[in-house]
Parts: structure tokens; C-alpha cells; sequence
């Protein structure tokens, strides 16, 4: 008997009924002196009794400007500790966090303040050559509430505040007020909103509560076997779940150290890290870890000290995960999949599990998360091994998006199973295997074609570094493929002998038909490749209609 394709996440470790500020004032008391956080790029250390110590003042600042329960607070910075302050800070006071992302413009700042509501904002002044003041003046007209400017670093200009000066207002402001405020706060309120970069039309705030993120980061944690003797290398950026969740919330739970490499991901930077703070994991997307392994300096560094660490954001090709393993020394490394709006992670591979596990699936399901695939046309289950939507529900699923209930309710269903939009299929042991999006499937002449595949049989062509496969218009076959290659340092291809070496290994009509030898691919902040991005240049590039 063929059974269905639902999983239920084991639970034996109950959820945990904390705000992220109660998880902060618990990992004070229980590891004050330890490292809880190193900014290497600022030369700062803070144990968890300073991290409370200036999360706490973070929080009395807030409230001297008036900011408190309910009230949205927009973060615009690379990783910097203040970030993280400001999170905490924020989380005492029953506010929320609005994450933005550090590579947005004009516009997308000021439909995020504007969309929000925030009421105020901390932000670098500067991001690589981006002037982040000049960019939020010419966007404040469109965010009416915003009222307050807060600046990292000593100087701020007329009409706002510096950091210092933010902190100095708070020190009139008794501690009973911060507790006051923390005690009126719920685990299931929302304290981050995340904006999801979206397929169409404009971002999506999903709306996340205390007990989304702390859960889910302990769990994440959980599986990487954290302790508080953890040191967690983080180059994902905070903005993103993967950074704050993955990477901020497992360290509170468990007491591991996090530490933080620059404002942005530099290969070298990393390793440097990683040999300096004897750091025990290494979080990062594929394309990260591919730059890492080919650092000109990579032998210089020492990195015994790692074991584990979380690869996720996109598929992890075998050739890269055994690298990891074999050459960074990331034996118990674990893949992760999820989406924003679930907090994020759903599925993650044991420490245990073999490379086949780790490479062609994501893993098995986490505790307290049901999952299921579905026929995307009739919602029925689909038999194990029958691909189909990827549905998720439990304790990690969003509150909704922020003020927008018909897009909620498209995402949600009445049983409260969010639709992921990921094509998948189950395994016979309950393992998923990411087969596309549902709107990535290549249709070519009536064939579906999943460029996952075709991107995991080219990358054990020797030549190939990494390879990203989109879907173009054909006039003959409605869509072909087009793969865009990285050659390995030194390597020289031309389309016609790519082919030539795909013929009579994988089916003629999942051999691309457009190729293209790229030195980088267009990526978000957090390090995801832009398909849509690609696909867009190569229609134009080839003179399609798309």
C-alpha cells in the first residue's frame, strides 16, 4: 500500500511559551559571562549579561521617543551588533521590527515605512557606496509616520539622533518601565515583520510572532546539536529569517556564541573568522560556500575547529555538500528548507544522514510541523513519490501579512496549511525532495522539466563551477532551457561541447538550448540568485517575447 504524503514533525520537547525578551533575560542568568555576540568588523565582544545590559538600554531610548506596544520600528543595516540590540530592545517593549532589506532603493524603502506604518527608524548612514540618508530624505514623504530618525555611529544630522545620543535619552528612563512593557507582552504577538520579495506585485509583510522565531531557532539549533559551547559563524545577513532566526534565535536558546564577519559576505572575512573565534559552525547559501572553498588564501586558515552548520536559501548540488564536508571539516552540516512565512524552516537534515539525504532532499520534517503535498489543481494528498504543492502547518506558520487579508487567506487556508508554491516529493521514509516552484516547472513541448535536475547533472560536469537553469519562450516548443555557467578558475567551454558532453546522459530535450558563461549571477542580500532576474536578461539578450 502506497501511503499518502503527510508527515508530522516528532514532539517530544514541548514549544517553548517565551517572548524573544524573556529568552534573553534566561540566557543572562544562566551563561552571564559567556560570549553571546563578536563583531569582528567593529571590534566588539558582549557577553549575555552586556547583550541584556544594552539590549535593555536599546529599549528605555525607545521608549523615551515614545515607542512601545504595537508600534513598528524599521532596521535598516547590514549586520551590525546595534541590529541586534534593537531586536531585543524592541521585543521588551512589545514593538515590531520591520527588516529591511540593505540593498533597497528609493522606492522600496518607502513602500516598506509606508506599508508598515513604521514610526521610526534606525539605520547606517552608509551601505558600500549607497548613501542610506540621502535615500530615506528623498522617501520620507511617502512614510507619514515616520517620525523618528535614529543613526548608527556618533553623528547624525539635524533632525535626528545618533545612536549614542538615542542611548543617553533612554538613561532617564526608569527600568520598571521596561519590565512593565515586557510584562504585557504575549509570545504569540508579532515582533518582526519580514518582507517577502515576492513573484508579483508589490512585497508582502508576513507578520511573525515571538513564539514563530524562538521556536524555530531552537529546533534549527536543536538539530546542530547546539550548546552554549557553540560558536555560530554568520555571514547570512539579519535581515533575512535566516540570518535572525537560524542564526540569532538558536544562539539565545542555546547559548551559542554568534559571530559576525562584516557588514556583507566576503570569502576571505569568513575564513578569518572562523580561524580566529575557533568557531564550531558556518551558516551560508551554496553559492557562499562555493566562494569559501575557492578563496586563493582557503589553506591559510585554520577551520578544525567546525563540525556542523546550516546550508540553505537554495539546492545544495552533492559536489558542493561533499567539499563541505571533506574540506571545510563540516561533517554534521545540515540542509535546510522553509519560507519566510513559516518562520522559516520546515525540513532540515539530521547530523546523522548520508550525503544522498543531504543532497537530494531537505530533510525530515521538524517537531510540532505537519506537512503534506498536495495536487496543486484538486488539494488532494498525493500518493509518496508523486510530485505536487508543498503545504505546511504548525506553530511556525505567520500570523498573516501585514494588513492585507486576501492575500493571507490566498496563502492559508481554512485549515491553516500554508501553500508554499514549491513543487515537491515525498520519500518512502518521509524525506522531501524539492523539485521547483510550481511556476519554475519548464513546460517543453508537453515535457515538464524541473531545472533543479538539469542544474544537478551539470554540476558534475568537471568543468562547472556553478550553474543556474530558467525557462525562456520558444516559438516551436512554448519554453526551452537556458543555463547560465560559472567555470571553475582557469576552465574554457563553449556551448556546443557543454552539450556534447550532456548527450546520451540525460534525455535530448532536457539539454539546454541557450548557454551563456557568467562570472556572477544577480543575487538578493541575503545571497539568493535571482532567476526571475535571469530569465529577464536572457529573453532580452536573445530577443525573445516572453
Amino acid at each position: 500500500m502506497t501511503l499518502p504524503s503527510y508527515v508530522s514533525g516528532p514532539s517530544s520537547e514541548p514549544l517553548l511559551g517565551q517572548t524573544l525578551w524573556q529568552a534573553l533575560v534566561s540566557a543572562a542568568e544562566r551563561w552571564p559571562g559567556a560570549d553571546a555576540l563578536v563583531s569582528r568588523h567593529q571590534s566588539q565582544r558582549y557577553s549575555w549579561a552586556q547583550l541584556l545590559a544594552e539590549s535593555r538600554r536599546a529599549a528605555r531610548g525607545f521608549l523615551a521617543l515614545g515607542i512601545g506596544k504595537g508600534d513598528r520600528v524599521a532596521i535598516w543595516s547590514p549586520n551590525r551588533s546595534e541590529w541586534l540590540v534593537a531586536q531585543y530592545g524592541l521585543a521588551a517593549l512589545g514593538a515590531i521590527a520591520v527588516n529591511v532589506n540593505p540593498a533597497f532603493r528609493r522606492d522600496e524603502l518607502a513602500y516598506l515605512l509606508g506599508h508598515s506604518g513604521a514610526s521610526a527608524i534606525v539605520l547606517a548612514p552608509m551601505f558600500r557606496q549607497h548613501d542610506y540618508l540621502d535615500t530615506l530624505k528623498a522617501a520620507r514623504s511617502d512614510a507619514p509616520k515616520l517620525e523618528h530618525v535614529i543613526v548608527l555611529g556618533d553623528a547624525a544630522p539635524a533632525g535626528a539622533l545618533s545612536w549614542p545620543a538615542f542611548l543617553a535619552d533612554g538613561d532617564s528612563v526608569p527600568d520598571a518601565r521596561v519590565d512593565e512593557a515586557a510584562a504585557r507582552t504575549g509570545f504569540d504577538e508579532p515582533v518582526s515583520l519580514q518582507y517577502t520579495s515576492g513573484t508579483t506585485g508589490r512585497p508582502k509583510g508576513a507578520a511573525l510572532s515571538h513564539h514563530n522565531i524562538l521556536n524555530n531557532g531552537r529546533f534549527v539549533g536543536a538539530r546542530q546539536r547546539f550548546t552554549h559551547a557553540d560558536r555560530i559563524c554568520l555571514p547570512v545577513p539579519f535581515f533575512h529569517c535566516f540570518g535572525i532566526v537560524l542564526g540569532a534565535m538558536a544562539s539565545v536558546v542555546h547559548g551559542a556564541t554568534l559571530v559576525l564577519t562584516g557588514e556583507a559576505f566576503e570569502p576571505k572575512s569568513v575564513l578569518e573568522a572562523v580561524a580566529a573565534e575557533r568557531c564550531t559552525a558556518l551558516y551560508g547559501v551554496p553559492m557562499m560556500f562555493i566562494a569559501m572553498l575557492a578563496e586563493p588564501t582557503f589553506a591559510q586558515h585554520d577551520l578544525s575547529t567546525l563540525r556542523t552548520g546550516s546550508m540553505g536559501g537554495a539546492p545544495c548540488p552533492e559536489a558542493v555538500m561533499r567539499q563541505a564536508i571533506d574540506k571545510l571539516g563540516l561533517r554534521e552540516i545540515t540542509v535546510c528548507y522553509g519560507m519566510t512565512e513559516t518562520s522559516p524552516i520546515s525540513f532540515q537534515s539530521l547530523p546523522e544522514d548520508g550525503l544522498d539525504t543531504r543532497c537530494a532532499t531537505v530533510g525530515s520534517v521538524h517537531p510540532h510541523v505537519e506537512c503534506k503535498i498536495v495536487d496543486p489543481m484538486s488539494g488532494a494528498v498525493v500518493p509518496r513519490g508523486q510530485a505536487g504543492e508543498l503545504c505546511t502547518r504548525g506553530y511556525s506558520v505567520m500570523l498573516g501579512y501585514w494588513e492585507d487579508p486576501e492575500a493571507t487567506a490566498r496563502a492559508i487556508d481554512a485549515a491553516r496549511w500554508m501553500h508554499t508554491g514549491d513543487l515537491a516529493v515525498m520519500r518512502d521514509d518521509g524525506t522531501v525532495q524539492i523539485v521547483g516552484r510550481s511556476k519554475d516547472t519548464v513546460i517543453r513541448g508537453g515535457e515538464n522539466i524541473y531545472p533543479r535536475e538539469v542544474e544537478e547533472f551539470l554540476y558534475t560536469l568537471p568543468k562547472v563551477a556553478d550553474v543556474q537553469v530558467v525557462g525562456v519562450p520558444d516559438a516551436k516548443y512554448g519554453e526551452e532551457l537556458c543555463a547560465w555557467i560559472r567555470l571553475k578558475p582557469g576552465e574554457a567551454w563553449t556551448a556546443d561541447e557543454l552539450r556534447e558532453a550532456c548527450r546520451g546522459r540525460i534525455a535530448t530535450y532536457k539539454i539546454p538550448r541557450h548557454v551563456k558563461f557568467v562570472d556572477e549571477y544577480p543575487v538578493t542580500a541575503s545571497g539568493k540568485v535571482q532567476k526571475f532576474r535571469i530569465r529577464d536578461q536572457a529573453i532580452r539578450e536573445l530577443g525573445l517575447t516572453a
